[in-house]
């Protein structure tokens, strides 16, 4: 029997996977029309992956997956989500994509359920790890699923937001909860980060915060040779009320408060050969 949070989670993922794919935040038909959803910053770190076999844990449906397929890539995609995976799929037939994979596994249980393959890159995208408990056992999967010499790279939403009030009437950063989080954070909201208003049922949810350090040893506890941390004052998503978007789609604080805080961060690093 699953765990409570899995089951919540994953229910709750299936019911927004199509109001994400239908959203204005995905854009999903400029996505098929040719438009990546990866962001320049991160082709520019990873490297050419042409040729490469690429594993993208947490794929949702698939998006930032197939932009790496259109790179050059030879890409497998991993979601515990049924509805993402089937949505991915759609989407891997709707560009011509043909020899994209997609594979329902949680996270924990990804090794075996890709036949112990390993991989030249594994990648996860932002808004991955805080549905992870354990941080220490997501790493160790990372590191299993890297062919000697391969590489990790990971772009994610810095923890620090976590600790910052979020809601619809703030104007400012205003601090509300610690950054250090033993506990899950537990939710019951309806609607969803693409679509506020959208109708939902299945709305109880649990995440948690994991903070620069703690993924950082953990990487380096599964063995991982970090190359690089890099954090950014910018962000994909309007994760505060009174942000500004700019030219480049991404979006900061206004005035004085530009660069106060990080609001991104990438990790790029290697297995030993």
């Amino acid at each position: 029997m699953e765990p409570e949070h899995l089951e919540k989670n994953k229910a709750m993922w299936d019911e927004r996977v199509p109001i994400h794919v239908d959203s204005k935040l995905y854009a999903t038909q400029a996505f098929i029309d040719g438009q990546l959803s990866v962001k320049r910053d991160e082709i520019e770190e990873l490297g050419e992956v042409a040729g490469k076999t690429l594993l993208h844990l947490q794929c949702h449906f698939g998006q930032d997956t197939l932009s790496w397929a259109r790179l050059g890539a030879k890409v497998t995609g991993l979601d515990f989500s049924p509805a993402a995976v089937m949505g991915a799929r759609k989407l891997a037939e709707a560009i011509g994509v043909e020899d994209a994979r997609f594979v329902e596994s949680e996270v924990y249980t990804a090794p075996a359920a890709l036949g112990g393959e390993r991989f030249d890159v594994v990648y996860t995208g932002g808004g991955a790890i805080n549905w992870l408990n354990d941080i220490n056992r997501w790493a160790r999967v990372v590191s299993d699923c890297l062919a000697p010499g391969g590489t990790f790279y990971m772009r994610e939403f810095h923890p620090v937001l976590s600790a910052f009030d979020d809601d619809p009437e703030v104007t400012t950063l205003r601090p509300r909860w610690t950054y250090f989080h033993d506990e899950p954070l537990v939710w019951d909201e309806p609607g969803t980060y693409a679509d506020a208003n959208a109708e939902t049922t299945h709305n109880l949810s649990y995440e948690w915060n994991h903070g620069l350090g703690e993924v950082v040893t953990a990487l380096i506890g599964a063995g991982l040779v970090l190359e690089f941390v890099h954090e950014f004052p910018y962000i994909s998503y309007d994760c505060f009320p009174f942000m500004v978007r700019g030219d480049d789609a991404m979006y900061r604080f206004p005035g004085e408060l530009d660069g106060v805080i990080p609001l991104m961060y990438t990790i790029r690093a290697h297995a030993p050969d």
